[in-house]
């Protein structure tokens, strides 16, 4: 997370929902009951494809999400679009006119008859180059990407760790179930009464949030000898854990986590949320989902002051659809009614959005220094010590 801020913005969700926690609350607007993604950053949207190929932009990572407030989703993009800005050099005014698009484009969604808001906006030139990439990406490809090989089996290393007996027989067993055989049947036109066979699995290394969770790469054959193409299948199973995202009271919502990020990606990102089952593993609540070479994330590094309003209006809108999806015309109409009673000026964001990403951004530079010095500390002692060795 040292690298750059954007990359500390990105891991460190927690802070987010700290500040949450003691911020102003009653100034900002109260949504709906939906279902929120509750940590949508940059990273967590991206080109998802659905089970005929079909591809959309829309919320990839749902391990956060809850019944609450949408504002808080929309707050989350818009501190990780203005941290994109400030590391993009760009001057304060792009982040006032990037959140003044935002609020527009997210309104948008909830007026009118389309059903795809994003339509009507320019996609930035990083959001068209991915979903180019997405488009023609192959099993190859993929293997690449996840698992540096393209013969079926998982090659050990930085990665991917060898899994004790007891751990490749549990994985067996959960792969036994019919759910779990459905799902990875359910895809490329396999045949549904076809036959699945578990090739190779590992522990997955993916980043800090998987440390001391459980996330297991699996390789799935579908029907008969020899497996390749669409009759191979990599799945991912991930260890489902309590959402720290605020979420409403008094609200309807399964108890168990993996069954609550399924749910949550079937009303947010149905394109992901078709091709996902939970289930339990060692009596730990976990999800399952087939990877997708046309799975991708969006990756803005840098930004200039027309790619920043793109970006901005755009991402808005998936996020405003993945909203609206959920309510009915009247509610629709009410929630873009009290979203504009919260502006005083129609060509300015509302004070709430502009103060609230401005308070985030203060207290994550601060964190991020602070983390980045503590950083520097542990390096320097570690390379002394290696001196004295």
């Amino acid at each position: 997370m040292a690298r750059s801020a954007q990359a500390y913005v990105r891991g460190n969700t927690r802070k987010f929902y700290e500040w949450l926690e003691t911020a102003e609350v009653s100034r900002l607007p109260r949504g709906p009951a939906v279902w929120i993604g509750g940590d949508c950053h940059l990273g967590n949207l991206g080109p998802l494809a659905d089970e005929d190929g079909d591809i959309d932009i829309q919320i990839r990572d749902l391990d956060q999400s809850v019944i609450g407030n949408p504002v808080h989703d929309l707050i989350r993009l818009g501190l990780s679009l203005a941290t994109a800005v400030r590391g993009s050099d760009l001057p304060g005014v792009t982040t006032a006119s990037m959140l003044d698009k935002m609020i527009d484009c997210y309104e948008q969604a909830f007026g009118g008859a389309s059903k795809n808001p994003e339509s009507q906006h320019k996609k930035p030139n990083s959001i068209r180059k991915a979903m180019r990439r997405s488009l023609n990406r192959s099993w190859k490809q993929l293997a690449s990407d996840r698992i540096e090989d393209t013969n079926p089996t998982i090659p050990l290393g930085k990665r991917f760790w060898p899994l004790r007996k007891d751990e490749k027989h549990e994985i067996r067993k959960l792969f036994e179930q019919e759910d779990v055989r459905r799902l990875a049947t359910s895809l490329h036109s396999r045949k549904d009464k076809a036959s699945i066979k578990v090739l190779d699995a590992a522990y997955w290394r993916k980043g800090c949030s998987s440390l001391g969770r459980r996330r297991f790469a699996v390789l799935v054959g579908i029907g008969k000898p020899p497996y390749k193409g669409k009759n191979l299948c990599l799945m991912d199973i991930k260890e489902a854990v309590e959402a720290a995202a605020p979420q409403y009271p008094h609200v309807r919502m399964p108890r168990d986590n993996a069954e609550r990020v399924v749910e949550g990606a079937r009303h947010l990102a149905p394109n992901l949320g078709q091709r996902m089952v939970a289930a339990r593993f060692f009596n730990k609540s976990v999800f399952i989902r087939e990877l997708l070479p046309q799975d991708l994330q969006l990756e803005i590094e840098q930004l200039t002051h027309d790619e920043a309003m793109k970006a901005a209006g755009y991402l808005a809108a998936v996020l405003g659809k993945a909203h609206a999806r959920q309510m009915d015309t009247s509610t629709k109409k009410k929630w873009r009614e009290e979203l504009k009673r919260h502006r005083t000026n129609k060509k300015d964001a509302p004070s709430w959005l502009w103060s609230s990403v401005v308070e985030l951004q203060i207290i994550h530079e601060a964190e991020y220094l602070e983390h980045c010095r503590k950083y520097a500390m542990d390096l320097a002692l570690s390379r002394r010590d290696k001196k004295v060795y």
